[in-house]
């Protein structure tokens, strides 16, 4: 292929964008909506906020499988069937009766996640010149970011108003959308999706250097959720902001996450172990920095704005580093595996703040806290490459001249 004659924003790297806000939207969305959801289905707030974990639990699970299901398939084909579930499960939220259907819809939507992003990331490459790789997944990724900033306050402000099902079917009419613009555009003859091989593809797993480099993605992002969970609480009991100013105080760190995922792919671009050790240690720093002005209204403002930035300066490289991990393996698998590390850091990140302020030193705590998490994924991706160094450069540097460079 002739990477001189790409365009510079190709239309299939758009569409795949639309699908990432269409996802980001279902997945965010129900923050802002646990209460009327559990006064229209009885139950309690708690409950509802499980709605949270079994989506974060879907995308785990569901990454390996739905990618080995769709192995033998075209990316295309692959794409547009995951999107079909995305929407067939928002249409089952929307329509659901009680609690347990909704929860089956949540896990159900969840599935097309991790491999939608998974296979994304190896089209969205495939369609840029190889410079420009990681530049390619954080323009997939701004799908994520966007949703935060426009289709998560429209989706909490419909649900309130109008219903929190008006929310779902809207998201639903998203996923038709992305459906076809994905076939529209993307190119119909995209490679198939590698054919999952489990005995080499374990044997690919069970690298260290791979092994580590997951975890790297679930400390790294396992310190943002733990702030941005309690990011309400932070800003109205220590900050002193009224709960009607939280949405508009978000949209600052919305707009830090489109800066910081696009930074962060252009310096992956360029030097791709530096920018995953150095998106991470500018996170700890923003967050310990963030502990020394919960009280201070103002400096907060800038804060959550460069919490934004420094939290998805880290996304594409983090993404991008695995990838380049996956030498003998198959990518999509590795890619999707990734996804669902992400989505599992969430998910304890959302436990260790829980924890900080019910059993440790308090709300007040959670910024430095969590500081110290990204510093652990600097520390464990280190010792990935350090780990990395007895693998012969004959073979390694030749098949893919950007590891980790």
């Amino acid at each position: 292929m002739n990477h001189t004659k790409t365009p510079r924003l190709p239309a299939a790297l758009l569409a795949l964008t639309v699908g990432a806000f269409g996802i980001g939207v279902t997945e965010f969305v129900i923050m802002g909506l646990l209460l009327e959801v559990s006064q229209d289905l009885q139950v309690s707030v708690p409950d509802a906020g499980m709605l949270i974990s079994g989506y974060a639990l879907g995308v785990v699970v569901g990454a390996p499988l739905m990618t080995s299901l769709t192995a033998a398939w075209p990316h295309k084909r692959t794409l547009l069937a995951l999107m079909l579930v995305f929407t067939l499960g928002n249409i089952g939220c929307a329509m659901a009766p009680d609690y347990s259907t909704l929860m089956l819809a949540r896990v159900v939507t969840a599935f097309a996640h991790g491999t939608f992003f998974g296979v994304g990331a190896i089209v969205a490459t495939s369609v840029v010149a190889p410079e420009r790789r990681a530049s390619a997944i954080a323009i997939m990724f701004t799908g994520l970011t966007v949703a935060n900033i426009l289709g998560v306050p429209f989706g909490t402000w419909l649900g309130q108003m109008v219903s929190w099902r008006a929310t779902f079917w809207t998201v639903s009419i998203i996923g038709v959308l992305a459906l076809l613009v994905l076939w529209r555009f993307v190119p119909s003859k995209q490679a198939k999706t590698e054919r999952v091989n489990w005995q080499q593809d374990l044997k690919v797993l069970r690298r260290a250097p791979v092994l580590l480099g997951l975890l790297t993605t679930v400390l790294g992002f396992g310190g943002v959720f733990a702030v941005l969970t309690y990011i309400a609480p932070l800003l109205t009991q220590l900050s002193g902001f009224s709960e009607s100013a939280v949405s508009p105080i978000l949209l600052l760190f919305g707009l830090g996450m489109i800066v910081g995922n696009l930074l962060g792919g252009r310096a992956a671009d360029k030097r791709l172990m530096p920018a995953v050790l150095g998106s991470m240690l500018l996170l700890a720093l923003v967050m310990a920095l963030m502990s020394l002005v919960l009280q201070s209204p103002m400096w907060m403002l800038l804060f959550v704005l460069l919490l934004g930035v420094a939290s998805f300066a880290t996304a594409a490289p983090l993404q991008m580093w695995v990838l380049n991990k996956a030498q003998g393996g198959s990518q999509s698998l590795i890619s999707s595996f990734n996804i669902a590390a992400f989505n599992l850091g969430n998910a304890l990140g959302a436990w260790l703040g829980g924890w900080v302020i019910e059993s440790g030193p308090g709300l007040a705590a959670i910024t430095w806290v969590a500081a110290l998490v990204p510093l652990a994924a600097v520390a464990t991706a280190l010792l990935s490459r350090y780990l990395e160094a007895p693998i012969p450069r004959s073979t390694s540097m030749q098949t893919n001249p950007c590891v980790c460079k």
